[in-house]
C-alpha cells in the first residue's frame, strides 16, 4: 500500500521555531518529526510514499531526498496554497492507484495505530478512518459512530453528547476518493476540508468505517507542549547506547544514548532517558535530567542544569545556567548564568500566546520557546512560557515577562549613581 503524508502547513501555533523550518523537521528524540512517522509506515509494510508539500518545501525535500535512506521510495507534490486537506489529498490523483493510506505528517504515532487502520478497511467501505478518545471534544473534530459505521462529524462542537472520538487524521481511501474531493466545497474557513468529503460519503449512505486507537498511541503535535510530549515519548523507547568518549568521573544511569564523537565530561551526571547527539560536549559537572534531547555540536557548560527539553544543534549553554521543560532552537548562545523559569508561584497551568490567542497549555510546567540563533547575555532570565523569536539578543541581567518577536535588542536602561565611599569623605 502505497501513503499520502500531509506536509504542507506553516505550523503557525509552533512558532517561533516555525520561522526558520517546517513543522514536520522539528527535531524529537533528535530526528525530525516526520521522520518518525515514515519509520512507522516502512514498518507496516509501506514502501512507498508521496509528501504533499508547500512550505519551505525545499527544506523537506533535501533533508528525506528519494527516501533511500530509510528504505522508501518518496516522491513529492507541491500544493500551490494551502487550501486544506481535501485539497491536499486531492494532489494525489494520478498517482496512487486502488487503496491508499493518508496520514497528516505532523502526527506521532506507532506502527500499531497505523496497523489497525489498514486491517480495518473493508473492500465494501470508501474510506477508514481512525479515531482517538479524547478529554476536550470542543478542540477536535468529533465523530459518531454505530458499531464501526461513521453516522457524523461535527467540527470543534461546543457541547458533544456522544462518545467523545476524535478524527485522529489517519485515513484509508480508495480511488473514489477523489470524485468526492472534487465535488467538495469551501468550509467556513475558506478551505476544502477532507472531513467535510468524508461526510458527503455518509450522507451518500456509502460505506465508511472507523476504528478506535489508543490516546498512547497517537500524538498531534501541535503546540509546543505538544513537542516535549512527543520527545518523552521518544526518548522513552531509548536503548541505551554509547558510541562516544565519557570520561572517568561521568555517570550515565538508565537508558542514554551517546552518538559519535560525543564528550562526557568528568563530573557530569545523565539520567535518562536522554540523548547525547554527534559531537556535543558536556561538562563538567552539569546534570542532565530524563527526557531531555541534546542536538550535534552542543556545548553544555559547567554546572548548568538541564531538564525534559530539547536542545537543537549547535547550540551553547554557559556555565551555571538552568534549562527547564523548555525548547530551545538551532545555534542559539546562552550566557552564563541564564534561567528559564518553568513553574508559577501559584501553580497554575502554564499559559502561552498562540495565533494571538492566551492558551492553557494543561501543564503546570513549561518554560521558554527559543529560536534559531537567538542569545542571551549573562544572568538573563526567562518566565514561564514565554517565546523568543529567531535572532534576538536579551541582554545581561534582563527579565524577560513577555514574547520577543524575531531579530529584537532586548536590553535593560540603567542609571548609575558615582558617590565617594564613605572613606574619602
Amino acid at each position: 500500500m502505497k501513503a499520502v503524508v500531509l506536509a504542507a502547513g506553516r505550523g503557525e501555533r509552533l512558532q517561533p521555531l516555525t520561522l526558520t523550518k517546517p513543522k514536520v523537521l522539528l527535531p524529537v528524540a533528535n530526528k525530525p518529526l516526520l521522520q518518525h512517522l515514515l519509520e512507522a509506515l516502512r514498518k507496516v509494510g509501506v514502501d512507498e510514499v508521496l509528501i504533499v508539500v508547500h512550505y519551505m518545501a525545499e527544506k523537506i525535500m533535501n533533508r528525506f531526498g528519494d527516501g533511500s535512506d530509510l528504505d522508501l521510495k518518496i516522491e513529492y507534490v507541491r500544493q500551490p496554497r494551502i487550501y486544506g486537506t481535501a485539497d491536499a489529498i486531492g494532489m494525489a490523483e494520478g498517482r496512487v492507484d486502488g487503496e491508499f493510506l493518508a496520514v497528516y505528517g505532523d502526527l506521532f504515532l506507532t506502527p500499531e495505530a497505523l496497523e489497525a487502520v489498514i486491517n480495518r478497511h473493508g473492500k465494501n467501505a470508501v474510506a477508514t478512518l481512525a479515531l482517538v478518545p479524547v478529554e476536550n471534544p470542543s478542540h477536535y473534530g468529533m465523530v459518531r459512530v454505530e458499531g464501526e459505521h461513521v453516522k457524523e462529524i461535527v467540527e470543534k462542537p461546543e457541547s458533544w453528547s456522544f462518545e467523545p472520538l476524535a478524527n485522529a487524521g489517519v485515513y484509508v481511501f480508495d480511488s473514489d476518493i477523489f470524485d468526492a474531493i472534487r465535488r467538495t466545497g469551501e468550509s467556513t474557513r475558506g478551505e476544502r476540508e477532507i472531513t467535510d468529503t468524508i461526510q458527503s460519503l455518509v450522507d451518500e449512505g456509502q460505506e465508511v468505517r472507523a476504528v478506535e486507537i489508543s490516546r498512547e498511541s497517537w500524538l498531534d503535535v501541535g503546540r509546543p507542549w505538544d513537542l516535549l510530549e512527543a520527545n518523552r515519548r521518544a526518548v522513552s523507547g531509548l536503548v541505551p547506547e554509547v558510541r562516544g568518549r565519557v570520561e572517568e568521573g561521568a555517570t550515565l544511569v538508565g537508558p542514554v544514548y551517546v552518538a559519535e564523537d560525543a564528550r562526557i565530561r568528568a563530573g557530569a551526571y545523565i539520567e535518562g532517558p536522554a540523548v547525547i547527539g554527534g559531537g556535543s560536549d558536556i561538562g563538567p559537572n552539569c546534570y542532565i535530567r530524563p527526557c531531555t534531547s541534546i542536538g550535534s555540536r552542543v556545548r553544555i557548560g559547567n554546572a548548568c542544569e538541564i531538564k525534559n527539553s530539547i536542545v537543537m544543534n549547535g547550540t551553547h549553554i554557559g556555565h551555571l545556567s538552568y534549562v527547564g521543560d523548555s525548547i530551545i532552537g538551532e545555534n542559539c548562545n546562552l550566557g552564563a548564568g541564564t534561567i528559564t523559569a518553568n513553574l508559577r508561584f501559584d501553580k497554575a497551568n502554564i499559559k502561552m500566546v498562540l495565533k494571538g490567542q492566551l492558551v492553557d497549555s494543561g501543564v503546570r510546567k513549561f518554560g521558554v520557546v527559543m529560536g534559531d540563533g537567538s542569545q542571551t547575555g549573562i544572568n538573563a532570565l526567562t518566565m514561564p512560557g514565554v517565546k523568543i523569536g529567531p535572532g534576538c539578543w536579551i541582554g545581561p541581567g534582563v527579565v524577560v515577562y513577555r514574547d520577543v518577536a524575531p531579530n529584537t535588542f532586548l536590553r535593560l536602561r540603567q542609571e548609575l549613581v558615582e558617590e565617594e565611599t564613605p572613606a574619602e569623605k
